[in-house]
């Protein structure tokens, strides 16, 4: 009995043993978006304050181990980083940088100039040389502050309108167009190893597109440093069209620059007649047209949604010699902005994890595309 006993316990520990093999076998088969992208570009997202003050350690965790790139949502804008002219608060903006020291990521500053969340001293400038003189003490400020630990800047943000014109923005109008190529002679003198960016959005639009062209050559043209452009994927389940994705890819790449894709999400809710890109200055009143799925999102719209991603990410893959980077806006369906933009109080699903923070089936398909190709 003793030896039919400990045979019956070896079996049971064999069986035991088989079964630990499989499921680890399964868990390492089960790829993060960091593994399946890596060698082909960087996979990022970006980071709000309580993710970067670990308020939110859930989020804060799956953002470690998804991605291998972080940018900074709001925290290294103006009116956060420099809210008075002689006052810089590095100490937000230090955590996380520090988080992707640590974690060994790609890391992304956002931004040095833009007209909105601005800090409000700047406005008080009212001449050129006033404004030059703030530009320049701000932007070097910070970029030496990082010298070394940040690997691209934002350096302009969304300076353009709709039509390719210069935006009539307060740099613009006390400087002049030429307040751009300063911003980057500014920041390449700072930490001349660091990529700099210009980054908007609607960079896919035809004239808008010439018009981010046309800056970017003339910043060229003076002999002044810019690295990439940062083409704003804030975009929609049937637009633009991937031929539309493609061409700019492939207009941008050919001025000798990266390109990345930032601020990526794909909205699932009609947008309002008028709606002007990305604009965050613009408000609409909500109904139930406008949010038709305040409860769940039904399986139909979520394979639509996973098959947005997955034929835009076959184009990413196709021209992933041209593309330095794919930034989400954001982690998860429960903290995106689109919730609340441009209609306030509406429920939207642009993201690769839902509320609960699980993959949904976009997450799935994106990580299986990387096998077949």
């Amino acid at each position: 009995m003793k030896i039919i006993k400990n045979s019956l316990l070896l079996a049971t520990a064999l069986a035991i043993g088989i079964g630990c093999k499989s499921s680890n076998n399964k868990a390492s088969e089960e790829l993060t978006l960091k593994d399946a992208y890596k060698n082909r570009f960087y996979i990022g997202t970006a980071m709000s304050r309580p993710q970067i003050e670990n308020l939110k350690s859930e989020e804060t965790s799956l953002i470690a181990k998804e991605f291998n790139s972080i940018t900074a949502e709001n925290i290294m804008k103006s009116m956060f980083l420099h809210p008075e002219e002689d006052v810089f608060s590095f100490e937000t903006s230090d955590k996380y940088v520090d988080f992707g020291v640590k974690n060994n990521m790609f890391i992304h500053g956002h931004t040095l100039i833009w007209h909105s969340q601005l800090a409000p001293w700047f406005r008080a400038k009212k001449d050129s040389l006033e404004m030059s003189v703030a530009m320049e003490n701000h932007i070097k400020t910070i970029v030496e502050h990082y010298d070394g630990k940040i690997d691209s800047w934002d350096v302009v943000n969304e300076a353009l309108n709709e039509d390719g014109t210069l935006r009539k923005s307060v740099f613009l109008n006390t400087i002049g167009e030429d307040y751009l190529p300063m911003a980057f002679k500014w920041a390449s003198e700072t930490d001349p190893n660091v990529d700099l960016y210009y980054n908007d959005y609607n960079l896919t639009d035809t004239e808008k597109r010439k018009g981010a062209i046309r800056l970017i050559k003339q910043i060229q043209d003076k002999g002044v440093k810019i690295d990439g452009v940062g083409m704003q994927g804030h975009w929609h389940l049937n637009r633009p069209s991937l031929e539309v994705i493609e061409q700019s890819i492939l207009d941008y790449a050919a001025l000798g620059i990266k390109v990345a894709v930032t601020e990526l999400d794909i909205s699932v809710l009609p947008d309002p007649w008028g709606l002007q890109g990305a604009e965050i200055s613009q408000r609409f009143e909500n109904n139930d047209k406008m949010n038709p799925y305040p409860k769940a999102l039904p399986d139909s719209i979520q394979t639509k949604l996973a098959n947005r991603y997955k034929d835009i990410f076959k184009l990413f893959l196709k021209h992933q010699d041209k593309i330095s980077r794919v930034t989400f806006w954001g982690i998860s369906d429960k903290q995106t902005w689109l919730n609340d933009f441009p209609i306030k109080g509406r429920t939207n699903y642009p993201l690769l994890f839902d509320r609960e923070l699980k993959p949904k089936k976009a997450f799935h398909t994106l990580v299986e595309l990387t096998k077949e190709n």
